[in-house]
């Protein structure tokens, strides 16, 4: 008989490098106001350093959480312009992304700093949520598994303690504010492989979540499938409304 317990929904919005404090303040209230009708998912948002006062100050209480978009492999140190996981916490922070698809290309981090990231994240008490995802180039070479068993490589390596507590986010490079989505169908098949990857006892565990161009639109679909447990939001998630009718998907 399986015992394992339901995996609660998750919505992450990742505002990237958007906003400012009039901005910021008018879309927190949006959320916080709104967010009582929609419960059925932990909801988040992952703000720009500078924000995380601003996100803390306004969230608290709501039963939003809130968190980062990068962090430093490294506690502390001579590592001008680097952010600590330990700072993260200071701010409260709950999440934190590591392996971006704009990290690993703008940035070039590899598979292992992101591994790295996500260790030192969860020694903070962070939760990270590990990005992985092919190009255009490589899904139309059929190299999408080959590419996420890369990736995903080092993370694993971390154990099954560690991977426990963390998020694993899909985010197919080729549909990242371009409007392309992959079809639930599609988003899928790679979930599922993904969760294969993972050891037995934590697969039913491990929260895997679809980012490439998520609306309101395509929400509901894509959460039907058995292996997308929420989504990560990019462009959607400025606009308090649509944001949080994702989330009531």
């Amino acid at each position: 008989m399986n015992t394992a317990q339901p995996r609660k929904r998750l919505v992450i919005g990742n505002w990237k490098m958007h906003g400012n404090q009039a901005a910021n303040a008018s879309l927190l209230d949006g959320l916080c106001a709104g967010f009582p009708a929609v419960r059925a998912c932990d909801l988040a948002v992952c703000v720009p350093f500078p924000y995380l006062g601003q996100a803390g100050a306004s969230l608290q209480g709501s039963g939003i959480s809130w968190g980062a978009q990068d962090v430093s492999k490294h506690e502390q140190g001579a590592y001008t312009g680097e952010v600590s996981a330990a700072m993260l916490a200071d701010f409260s922070c709950s999440w934190v992304l590591v392996g971006h698809s704009e990290r690993r290309s703008i940035h070039g981090e590899s598979d292992q700093l992101v591994a790295d990231k996500a260790q030192a994240a969860l020694a903070a008490g962070l939760t990270p949520v590990v990005c992985v995802g092919e190009t255009l180039e490589q899904n139309e070479a059929g190299t999408t598994d080959e590419v996420i068993a890369r990736q995903l490589a080092p993370v694993l390596a971390l154990g099954a303690a560690a991977l426990e507590k963390i998020v694993i986010a899909y985010e197919p490079v080729w549909a990242i504010g371009t409007g392309r989505t992959a079809t639930p169908e599609q988003a899928q098949q790679v979930h599922a492989a993904i969760r294969a990857r993972l050891d037995g006892s934590v697969a039913a565990k491990v929260r895997i979540l679809y980012g490439g161009s998520v609306k309101a639109a395509n929400a509901a679909s894509l959460f039907t499938m058995p292996d997308i447990d929420g989504a990560l939001v990019g462009g959607a998630a400025l606009m308090a409304e649509e944001f949080l009718r994702i989330a009531a998907a």
